[in-house]
């Protein structure tokens, strides 16, 4: 079938007319793909950076937690030595001012046997009333009051166990009962304690 002129512009015309409409198709296709790829990387490489900023931050915060945790134990094991040398130091001006008080009474204890002594002597010169001998009992009771004020105990040997923590035997005799074997039976020197503490042991005489 022999198409006319007229014809063969118009389907000429129409191609070309149906040609343009497809083309801006696919242009607008390829633009969209074009944007998404862009905006799929965009969110990737944000997504990224911010896996990277959290990892960062988190790396931070852990050094910063050992930094703190070495800074604790710093300061406990400071704090530590600080109380041990505290109590240290305590303890030594204690003992300090005991082993002085010791040394300063322990001057006093041969006072204390020349005054017994003097009494003893007073007694087997006279019973009778005798102001020299009570003036001199006063004295000695004064001192022996202030003395135990400050600690010192005289100790008990007469009719004792014998024990060496507290007495020095200086002889042993036969007992003259067999209740008093291994006891004290006679005292030739008085023993002191000071706070329960040894300053002077007894010097004893034990039955054997």
């Amino acid at each position: 079938m022999k198409m006319t002129n007229n014809e063969l512009i118009e389907d000429l015309n129409q191609e070309q007319t149906g040609e343009q409409h497809i083309e801006p198709a696919d242009s607008t296709q390829e633009e969209k793909k074009e944007e998404n790829k862009e905006e799929t990387e965009l969110k990737d490489e944000t997504k990224e950076k911010g896996h990277k900023s959290k990892v960062k931050k988190e790396q931070k915060l852990q050094k910063v937690e050992e930094e703190l945790e070495k800074i604790n134990d710093k300061y406990l094991r400071l704090y530590s030595e600080y109380d041990n040398y505290r109590k240290r130091t305590i303890k030594e001006k204690i003992e300090l001012s005991k082993t002085a008080a010791a040394d300063v009474i322990s001057t006093f204890l041969p006072v204390l046997d020349d005054f017994e002594r003097a009494i003893s002597a007073f007694a087997s010169i006279s019973n009778g009333p005798n102001p020299l001998k009570e003036g001199v009992i006063l004295i000695y009771t004064k001192l022996l009051t202030i003395l135990n004020q400050q600690g010192l105990e005289q100790m008990k040997t007469i009719g004792e166990e014998f024990n060496t923590d507290f007495h020095d035997a200086i002889t042993h005799i036969p007992a003259p009962i067999s209740e008093q074997k291994g006891k004290v039976i006679d005292e030739v020197e008085k023993g002191y304690t000071l706070n329960g503490k040894v300053i002077r042991y007894a010097k004893v005489v034990v039955g054997s």
